[in-house]
């Protein structure tokens, strides 16, 4: 029975719609919605709610497929679980057995505009000569060397070099002045280099088990080993830069990939090589905290990598934060595809 509301858009079933080209050389098996554990029980009006938020960007990144007319349908419907079950069919890329879930945060830190002998630590807009797919010099590099030391690239000051180095793994902040205001900064491009995790080289050094590798560990062994931990971080040559952000009322998320606000436990950063970005998709995460519910990917990471791999945003400040280090659980994510992408996708379903 179609749903109230619904029936003169459903034209749009037969939309055309691409799909990201790894994706297409992927397994896929198209699913049925009974087959998402929790699917009913889902707050979808929610979902819908930040899916609207990407509609926008969605539609103008991919103008030759039909996303603006289904986003006009999305800002009209009435029942927003029969919207999604009307116009998407579940597809699990991939395989579950590699799903890797992660959690993310915006970090609220104290910080300066002038340096200071407390704030000495910089955080360093772009410079100009920064260009996308050339290597700029390494994280090691810039650090230990004057390459953007009095260009006035400074935007804000820190004091702690681990924390400026884990802002930069977030990709963006809330920065606390000494006068009470708030600075919030966001992602300006990265230096093209890799990013390595120097919690895998901890275990690699047989310092800690794998088990044991948190954020909070890390620098707390950083900075009871100044020396080397300062040589630990270089261990990842890959610097991020960052912007001020304006015009982001202090109740919103940061701004993703997509360029609009993320939302705690429902926005998501994926692979934008097999999920395109604005997608719903529907995660099943297992662990201590599990989670099932419908997410939307409104940004990346350089770290996230395949078609089961997201990293779940959860919020800003302190306790965001303690949540956000504890994730690193399996489970699956399956994408919902337009029903024609989704057929094209899996076809043998």
């Amino acid at each position: 029975m179609i749903r109230a509301g619904l029936a003169p858009a459903l034209a749009l079933g037969a939309m055309l719609m691409t799909v990201p080209a790894a994706a297409q050389q992927a397994d896929a098996r198209l699913l049925s919605f009974e087959d998402l554990k929790g699917w009913a029980a889902d707050d979808h009006a929610a979902a819908l709610s930040v899916f609207r938020k990407s509609c926008k960007r969605m539609a103008d990144a991919h103008a030759e497929d039909d996303w603006p007319a289904l986003c006009s349908v999305a800002e009209a419907a009435p029942d927003a679980r029969a919207f999604f079950e009307h116009f998407f069919r579940p597809v699990l890329i991939g395989d579950p057995a590699d799903a890797l879930f992660t959690g993310y945060y915006e970090p609220e830190l104290a910080g300066s505009l002038q340096r200071t002998e407390q704030f000495n630590v910089p955080l360093y807009a772009a410079p100009p000569e920064l260009r996308a797919g050339v290597k700029f010099p390494s994280r090691g590099e810039i650090e230990e060397g004057a390459l953007l030391e009095g260009r006035g690239l400074e935007i804000a000051w820190l004091s702690d070099p681990v924390e400026k180095f884990f802002l930069q793994v977030q990709g963006s902040g809330r920065l606390r002045m000494p006068d009470g205001s708030t600075l919030r900064v966001g992602f300006g491009g990265k230096n093209g280099h890799e990013y390595r995790s120097i919690g895998r080289e901890l275990v690699r050094r047989g310092i800690y088990e794998p088990h044991q590798v948190s954020a909070a560990v890390i620098k707390r062994w950083v900075r009871q080993n100044p020396e080397e931990g300062r040589f630990l971080l270089h261990h990842n040559p890959s610097y991020v830069f960052f912007r001020k952000v304006e015009n982001l009322d202090a109740e919103s998320g940061p701004r993703g990939a997509i360029q609009v606000a993320l939302t705690a436990e429902r926005s998501i950063a994926v692979d934008p090589e097999f999920v395109h970005l604005g997608a719903p998709v529907w995660v099943e995460k297992g662990g201590a905290i599990p989670l099932t519910r419908l997410m939307i990917a409104q940004d990346t990471g350089s770290a996230i990598k395949g078609a089961q791999r997201a990293d779940i945003f959860y919020g800003s400040g302190h306790a965001a934060g303690r949540l956000a280090g504890r994730i690193k659980d399996g489970g699956r994510m399956v994408v919902l595809l337009p029903i024609e992408a989704a057929y094209r996708l899996a076809p043998g379903n």
